[in-house]
């Protein structure tokens, strides 16, 4: 069934078990993710903002079954995931594929650069074995890549060579998802926007489509179509970039975009200093999660979680200084 969507998500939930009886039965979880729904559209990407700890790589990883789901539905292409078998599941991996945070410790440190790249392509059959050398240089060369690194080993490498070594392994699967799991955390500034510049080149070319997990709203705003932002494992907030960076509506974003450094010192900054911690995610706050820290708390947001709907074409948002049903 042809659909304009590549990803969509309903109601995803996923809880870790923490706690157990003398009996051994499971009696808390932390609910790393709480009925979360979105869906991204072929060719764009939708960047998710947060604390660390509100859940952003959870959905990275569930979506792409790496953690079982507890309950709700991923649809990819028109097909569900959820219940594929693991055989009908691995047919389908070269199509969704992941970039990690960690450009150090996910390349292993035994195998050269071409073997990187190509175990995977090998394994899935992606070329014939005739011209797999030659798939493999050309793959490193769309990513920047030059082609003598095929024999070398990881350790010999920089940064954001190796990081464009994991953007190649990704891209040799011919993949039409992939997860950017906070992909420039650990680069240099100036190398950030090379990755940046270069996932956004690729994805004009190929029509691939993004989650881009990330902490740096900079970042998400150059790259993004549409921004999510998450707080304790809920999207609290979602619209188009131009909705989120323009027109904030919940206090937390609002306070995320206050925190993002001006390169111009004549700007004043109107900070919005958040108070205290955040709360436990096995033990979150009754109503609406944010109530402890929220500066513009009332009495209902302490009882009542407020609903997530649509106030602006496209732009929603969960919170009570808004009206409810």
């Amino acid at each position: 069934m042809e659909t304009k969507y590549s990803i969509q998500v309903k109601n995803l939930k996923k809880y870790f078990p923490v706690g157990k009886s003398l009996l051994g039965k499971i009696t808390q979880f932390v609910k790393a993710v709480d009925g979360v729904s979105f869906e991204i559209e072929k060719g764009t990407t939708l960047g998710l903002v947060g604390e660390s700890g509100c859940g952003k790589t959870t959905i990275g990883r569930s979506i792409l079954r790496l953690h079982d789901i507890t309950s709700g539905s991923v649809v990819f292409n028109g097909q569900e995931l959820t219940t594929l078998k693991h055989e009908q599941l691995r047919k389908l991996r070269p199509k969704m594929q992941i970039i990690f945070q960690d450009p150090y410790s996910s390349l292993s440190p035994r195998l050269p650069v071409g073997e990187i790249i190509g175990e995977a392509v090998r394994t899935h059959n992606i070329v014939p074995k005739s011209k797999y050398k030659e798939y493999i240089l050309g793959v490193m060369k769309n990513c920047g890549l030059q082609t003598q690194y095929f024999d070398r080993y990881p350790h010999e490498f920089s940064g954001g060579q190796r990081q464009r070594i994991c953007i190649a392994r990704a891209l040799a699967l011919n993949p039409e998802f992939i997860v950017c799991d906070e992909p420039v955390s650990a680069l240099d500034v100036s190398i950030q926007a090379q990755i940046i510049n270069l996932l956004k080149d690729l994805q004009e070319k190929y029509k691939f489509s993004y989650l881009f997990i990330s902490h740096d709203l900079s970042v998400v705003e150059h790259i993004s179509h549409r921004v999510g932002v998450m707080y304790l494992g809920n999207i609290i907030e979602m619209g188009s970039k131009e909705d989120i960076f323009r027109n904030p509506l919940h206090p937390y974003t609002k306070a995320l975009l206050s925190a993002v450094p001006m390169p111009d010192p004549s700007v004043k900054m109107n900070r919005t200093i958040l108070q205290g911690d955040i709360p436990s995610p096995a033990n979150p706050p009754s109503g609406c999660k944010f109530n402890t820290r929220c500066p513009s708390c009332m009495d209902i947001c302490k009882k009542v979680a407020p609903v997530y709907k649509e106030y602006e074409t496209g732009h929603s948002v969960a919170c009570h200084l808004y009206p409810q049903e």
